[in-house]
């Protein structure tokens, strides 16, 4: 069993688990295949985003089809190829960042433990690629979580939670005591699901993202200031009548359906 203290100690040997990448390896079995049920789906592959050592990889092979796992490490990639043999596991030495996701054709699962300093732009990429998704499964956190789940007018709320909100229903599966880490970090995770909450439309999204993704550029200002270096004042006039929002309305306070009808507010006529 992979995610064991005696097992990561003795696959490591001399090796430290590198902060740069995030490193703290899952030790409880049980956690592990709780994340690995939740997230699964036999009939469909699954994406595994920074692997380590191998331990949800294991439990990932148990309930996928097959698993593809991307892996930045050297160190790591050596370490899970010898650890694990399984003609159902791809290992790529590679960011996900970088990867192609065009081969996948078919739908896909994905779950992943993801390191602070790169959830937001994993998180990013996935909604915004053009994956066919089944579900997400990520452990993030606990305060990125409560920043996926915030709402209008939340301290934590920003384009990502309007984005997540437009795409999936989320929902927090379990949360996971820093205890059962190795090294132990300084925080407590969280599980956190995402499954698709309506039919995708690539070309409204990449329209509509990019507008949301400028109203937050400077959460301090103004909606209107916001706008202003993108719009003539006469489109920006016309924004306000047509939804009733406040002049001195913040982006974050705007729901989800706000947004759409800003976006409808500008684009409204043009497409």
């Amino acid at each position: 069993m992979i995610a064991s203290l005696s097992h990561v100690k003795a696959v490591m040997g001399d090796l430290k688990a590198k902060k740069k990448f995030g490193q703290n390896f899952l030790i409880d079995a049980n956690i592990v295949e709780r994340i690995a049920q939740g997230a699964c789906n036999k009939d469909l592959k699954t994406i595994e985003i920074g692997p380590g050592l191998g331990a949800l990889t294991e439990m990932l092979l148990k309930y996928s089809k097959d698993v593809d796992a991307y892996e930045i490490d050297p160190d790591m990639y050596e370490l899970l190829n010898a650890s694990l043999k399984d003609e159902r596991l791809q290992v790529y030495l590679e960011d996900f960042l970088d990867a192609d996701l065009s081969v996948y054709r078919e739908r896909v699962n994905i779950c992943a433990n993801l390191p602070y300093y790169v959830t937001t732009p994993i998180l990013f990429r996935i909604f915004e690629s053009d994956l066919d998704i089944g579900k997400i499964t990520v452990m993030v956190q606990k305060e990125v979580a409560e920043r996926l789940n915030a709402g209008p007018s939340d301290e934590e709320y920003s384009a990502l939670s309007v984005e997540v909100g437009y795409l999936f229903d989320v929902r927090n599966e379990m949360n996971v005591s820093r205890k059962v880490f190795y090294p132990m970090p300084n925080v407590d995770s969280a599980v956190i699901s995402f499954t698709p909450a309506r039919e995708r439309d690539r070309g409204f999204e990449k329209k509509f993202f990019e507008l949301v993704k400028n109203c937050f550029r400077m959460r301090r200002k103004t909606l209107h200031n916001n706008l202003k270096d993108l719009y003539d004042e006469t489109t920006i006039a016309a924004v306000y009548e047509k939804t009733g929002f406040d002049e001195k309305i913040r982006a974050q306070q705007l729901s989800v359906d706000d947004f759409l009808k800003l976006y409808d507010a500008i684009y409204k006529g043009e497409e």
